[in-house]
């Protein structure tokens, strides 16, 4: 850009400048002629007179007149013969003017009329003083030229230095975060500007991390924990068993304690893969229109299979919908399914009478379902840890069960864009309220 202002302003200077000369030259032939035609006559001597004492005042002036005949009537050169070519004169004559720039200086030729008198008159010159003064102006203008980029270099790397600085820092204590130390690890933050943004962003990044790397931990040091209990109880039952030999009844009841305790597993392992399932972003899920209304009917089926006790589920309606869109919502069905099952089951297992009680209402642009039973309860200090993987109520500890299924079902309700809540009563039941968006 500075080349450009200073190309441009060198440019307009020598353009100006050959203006305003060959304007100064066209007005120098037009006095020239005034004052050789007098009284309707052409009066050279007067014209030496003045050319000999104060009128030539142009640098290497040439001074040329001619009449209509195209004879040289004057010329300021004593010892040289000048003669201009006819075409030359000829074109001054027909177009009244002419100027032209050359390599030694600028002509001007001007075909002038005075009193029915006409005269030629080329007027050249070389200007010194305009030529200078625009050789000054390259010199002032390239000096100015290097001195701007020196500065700017020098300032650009000095402020670039302070630029990158943040970033330097940033990428040194971001090299030093590792899975060992990211739990207390913290970038620092100084100032408003887009690198404390971009540090700000980056604790928050440095935050969820640390805590998925926490429930990681977490998750396996349980799964692993969980798995290797009903594992290590197949395993002694079978030791011993095989220790010496057993009646039949003895292998019968042997043989019925390994079965719970493989169910046990097959539910723990069912449960763990729910769980990683329900980890998935939305984006990896199928969804489509599901009806929550006739996914509940099916609960009925599904938990007389699950339950080994006679269970029962009792559904009714808040408000018996108008339009099917009402009950319906955009999600993926065999996770709804996970969620509701889940819920149900629960509420089974944990009611005096095994039955479960699901009411289905909508709103403007929620559905909503409650699962209740009549159970033993949460305890109120528990109730906001029962959606963390593998935590159990103290006073559900005599009852089967991991731990996992509250978690997936928050996880899935978070995947529809939902909500889920809680509310209960010691040794008088629980109800679970689902809220998801129809249709």
């Amino acid at each position: 850009m500075l080349i450009a202002f200073a190309v441009l302003a060198y440019y307009f200077s020598a353009k100006s400048r050959k203006a305003e000369y060959l304007e100064r030259l066209e007005y120098r032939a037009r006095s020239i002629a005034n004052v050789i035609i007098e009284d309707g006559n052409i009066k050279v001597d007067l014209l030496r007179k003045l050319d000999r004492t104060t009128f030539q005042d142009l640098y290497k002036e040439t001074i040329l007149v001619y009449n209509t005949n195209y004879d040289l009537l004057y010329s300021n050169l004593k010892d040289t013969t000048i003669r201009t070519h006819p075409s030359l004169l000829k074109y001054i004559t027909e177009n009244k003017q002419y100027s032209y720039d050359k390599g030694s200086g600028e002509v001007v030729g001007v075909y002038y009329t005075e009193d029915n008198v006409s005269v030629i008159v080329i007027v050249s010159s070389f200007d010194r003083y305009g030529f200078q003064n625009l050789l000054n102006l390259r010199q002032i203008l390239l000096l100015e030229l290097i001195t701007a980029v020196l500065v700017l270099v020098g300032v650009g790397y000095f402020f670039a230095r302070k630029m990158v600085q943040p970033i330097d820092q940033l990428v040194q204590q971001v090299d030093s975060i590792n899975a060992n130390n990211m739990q207390d690890t913290q970038v620092a933050v100084k100032g408003k500007d887009e690198i404390a943004k971009l540090g700000a962003n980056f604790n928050t990044m440095l935050q969820r991390l640390s805590e998925s790397f926490h429930l990681q931990k977490s998750f396996v040091s349980n799964a692993s924990h969980e798995l290797r209990t009903p594992l290590a109880a197949i395993i002694s039952q079978l030791q011993v068993t095989l220790s010496k030999d057993r009646s039949k009844e003895e292998y019968l009841a042997l043989l019925e304690s390994v079965l719970e305790d493989a169910e046990n597993l097959s539910d723990l392992s069912n449960g763990l893969l729910q769980l990683a399932q329900s980890e998935m972003r939305q984006q990896e899920f199928v969804f489509s229109d599901v009806r929550i209304d006739e996914l509940l009917m099916e609960m009925t089926t599904l938990i007389r299979l699950k339950q080994k006790t006679p269970s029962k589920v009792d559904i009714r309606f808040i408000k018996v919908p108008d339009n099917d869109l009402l009950v319906t919502c955009f999600g993926n069905e065999s996770l709804l399914k996970v969620l509701f099952l889940n819920l149900v089951d629960n509420a089974c297992k944990f009611s005096h009478d095994n039955i479960a009680h699901v009411s289905i209402d909508f709103f403007t642009q929620y559905i909503l379902v409650q699962i209740k039973d009549n159970g033993i309860g949460i305890l109120p200090d528990e109730i906001n840890k029962i959606f963390e993987p593998f935590y159990r109520g103290q006073n559900a500890l005599q009852i089967r069960g991991h731990g996992l299924g509250l978690s997936i079902c928050k996880k899935i309700v978070q995947i529809h864009s939902g909500h889920i809540t809680v509310t209960s009563t010691p040794a008088e039941g629980t109800t679970f309220t689902v809220i998801l968006p129809h249709l």
